[in-house]
């Protein structure tokens, strides 16, 4: 008799990703003891093995809760008898801009990069489903950042990570096996292993956008358009995410053909050639341009492209426009200049 559905499909899921790696890779869980993760972890001590890698765990403790170290600890635990080899807990400081859903992210990327780099992981395997990736269609959605934003969460991007030794820095891939697979399997899969889940009381507070679009958001539009919102979103995101794609690719291109000597500024792009292309891949290169030059990818939005692409199409002697990061565009001598203010 073969394993439950819920924790085959899990092991699957992890099974295809462990496919990709090289031979005896080590490949690390982000594990914070929710049933996503469990059951990552759960399918990561059972597949590794099988196919010829080594598994280890690690948890990350935020201290935003009374009694979190007990609890991390609890996870190691959990992950070590698993069979995750080593495991262990990195406890961090939340602080930072962006308020505490971005700082929180951000303190556990920093942290699992040195985990990653410190043991020469191969691969960080993270617990994002399904759900988690409508949820981020619906926040890009009312950011209205684009069809990069509105693409959710990819299934593999990179990190650098220090190694501390003389190899320096380099890069981490993150894998996202589960964005296939809703919440319910994973929660199923935890109770067929075994395995008993921490409900973090921050999944069901109110005070976080995430949390609004989790209890209010999805289930109001389930309730108007009938079942099945949760797939259709994350669906939209797998093909808007190749859309752009393709379109960044382009932009590329254009970026590196159009690029100009800079004058004295940071960064300038010739103006002749720019105009003609595509307003999505003539955005995108002014995108490229401004951030090259400094300006934070997080803080440069819409509006700021909208207006240096203004400098370009609609042209009546504006003189420049401010960006983020204490930056500014200008239109002079047949080149867009992007440079410090």
């Amino acid at each position: 008799m073969g394993p439950d559905p819920a924790v085959a499909a899990v092991r699957l899921a992890v099974r295809r990703v462990l496919a990709d790696l090289p031979q005896g890779a080590l490949v690390l869980a982000a594990c914070s003891g929710g049933a996503d993760s469990l059951a990552l972890a759960g399918a990561l001590a059972f597949e590794a093995p099988r196919a010829g890698h080594l598994a280890a765990g690690v948890t990350i403790d935020h201290n935003l809760q009374d009694g979190s170290g007990g609890r991390a600890d609890g996870v190691v635990r959990t992950m070590a008898d698993l069979g995750l080899d080593p495991s262990g807990s990195i406890a961090v400081t939340v602080d930072g801009p962006g308020g505490p859903e971005k700082a929180a992210r951000d303190a556990r990327y920093r942290a699992l990069d040195a985990a990653a780099g410190r043991l020469g992981a191969a691969a960080v395997l993270l617990g994002h489903t399904q759900d988690d990736q409508a949820e981020t269609v619906l926040l890009g959605l009312a950011r209205g950042s684009g069809a990069r934003s509105l693409s959710g969460m990819p299934t593999v991007f990179h990190h650098p990570a220090a190694t501390g030794d003389s190899e320096g820095v380099r890069s981490v891939r993150y894998l996202r096996p589960l964005l296939d697979l809703d919440r319910g399997t994973t929660r199923r899969a935890c109770e067929a292993m075994g395995l008993e889940p921490w409900d973090d009381p921050h999944n069901v507070d109110p005070a976080y956008a995430r949390v609004r679009v989790r209890h209010q958001a999805l289930p109001a539009l389930e309730k108007a358009l009938g079942p099945g919102v949760t797939e259709a979103l994350a669906r939209t995101a797998k093909m808007l995410r190749d859309d752009a794609d393709a379109l960044d690719e382009l932009a590329a291109q254009a970026y590196a053909e159009l690029e100009a000597p800079e004058d004295g500024y940071t960064v300038a792009v010739r103006l002749e050639g720019l105009g003609d292309l595509h307003r999505a891949v003539r955005t995108r290169v002014m995108r490229m341009a401004a951030i090259k030059a400094g300006s934070p990818p997080g803080t440069l939005a819409a509006v700021h492209v909208d207006a240096v692409d203004r400098l370009v199409t609609a042209w009546h002697g504006q003189r420049h426009v401010d960006l983020p990061g204490g930056l500014r565009a200008v239109r002079r001598y047949g080149k867009l200049l992007f440079g410090p203010v």
